[in-house]
């Protein structure tokens, strides 16, 4: 059965089920306990399940991340959330170091089935050490996996999966989709990690996307679609493992490539997908791939300086007219308050 709920909704049901079904399930952050419930993704988990499955932590981001991961080699299935993607780099020689290299080290005879909620993206004023969109530092690791996903069914089956996988997951939220609302089972499920999802099909360019940015990439082909300009919107969903046989698959009908990422340009995720592209599918490109991205740049704090930083649905349909030689619009305005998303966004934070 299908309804509606709330991105940060589904998340929560995510876990929820999860911890219901499997009791070596638990869930430890800094504010998973607090009234808010880390976005609203952790609200009643403490009363159901209570203290010794919902643990609230201190601002010791590294020694409670190798809790977690001692508590995985004795067989519990951890689930650590972050209300800020900057603080687990405190606690990078636990993940690069001991999570994500267990299973090989050991050859495949111990695993570590830990999954460490992020939040990232802009908002509120959050500024260079909060709001950082690091997916690809964790994209790069071997033995890490990391997801983005960016519906709300999405974030349920890709939360089930990871949480079910005996591998350490990071799972990316961005703080603009907690709001958003979309269908969702009822029934627990699972999104397959390292499968792409067709966003939208279309015969004349291709927009690859992660996270947030499908839905500005799916505002895009909705304002060309009116222009004539069909556009398929691939939302990658899993960075690693990644589906680049879907991208490539998709370029080859429609010969062209916008690569939209809420990371920095250089050396990012989207220059990964346009490494692939040109190793696999250089001879069917009608015209130079082109990156959609933050500039190489700290993240800004005021409304000004973020308004331009950031790359929204207008900077998109711009890249993909570019590449047809079109030209249109280059208006960014949406009638919302710079540093905040579309009406569904609550905060707090």
């Amino acid at each position: 059965m299908s309804r509606v709920l709330t991105y940060a909704e589904a998340m929560r049901e995510a876990t929820d089920q999860c911890m219901a079904r499997d009791p070596r399930v638990y869930v430890m952050g800094l504010g998973v306990t607090d009234p808010k419930g880390t976005f609203g993704t952790t609200l009643g988990l403490l009363e159901r399940y209570g203290p010794r499955r919902v643990l609230d932590m201190p601002n010791a981001e590294n020694a409670m991340t190798g809790i977690a991961i001692g508590s995985t080699l004795v067989g519990m299935r951890p689930i650590m959330t972050h209300q800020r993607a900057d603080f687990v780099l405190l606690a990078f020689d636990q993940l690069i170091n001991n999570a994500a290299k267990w299973h090989f080290m050991f050859g495949g005879r111990m695993r570590v089935p830990l999954v460490v909620r992020l939040v990232i993206g802009r908002g509120w004023g959050q500024g260079p050490q909060h709001s950082q969109s690091l997916q690809a530092l964790f994209a790069h690791v071997p033995g890490l996996k990391v997801v983005m996903p960016a519906t709300p069914h999405d974030a349920k089956g890709l939360l089930v999966a990871a949480i079910e996988d005996d591998n350490p997951v990071i799972v990316l939220e961005d703080r603009w989709l907690h709001g958003v609302r979309g269908h969702v089972p009822e029934d627990i499920y699972r999104v397959p990690l390292g499968v792409a999802r067709t966003a939208r099909p279309g015969r004349d360019a291709t927009i690859v996307a992660t996270g947030y940015l499908t839905l500005e990439a799916q505002c895009a082909a909705e304002h060309l679609a009116a222009e004539g300009i069909e556009v398929e919107v691939i939302d990658v969903r899993s960075l690693a493992p990644f589906d680049g046989a879907a991208v490539v698959a998709s370029v080859r009908r429609t010969g062209r490539l916008v690569v939209a990422d809420a990371g920095w340009r250089s050396l990012g995720f989207a220059a990964e997908v346009l490494a692939c592209v040109a190793e696999e599918a250089h001879a069917n490109l009608k015209a130079p791939p082109r990156r959609v991205t933050c500039p190489h740049a700290p993240t800004p704090t005021t409304p000004a300086l973020a308004n331009h930083y950031y790359p929204r649905a207008a900077d998109l349909a711009a890249a993909v007219r570019d590449q047809l030689g079109r030209r249109g619009s280059c208006e960014r305005s949406t009638g919302v308050p710079l540093d905040l998303p579309d009406p569904n966004f609550r905060g707090p934070f």
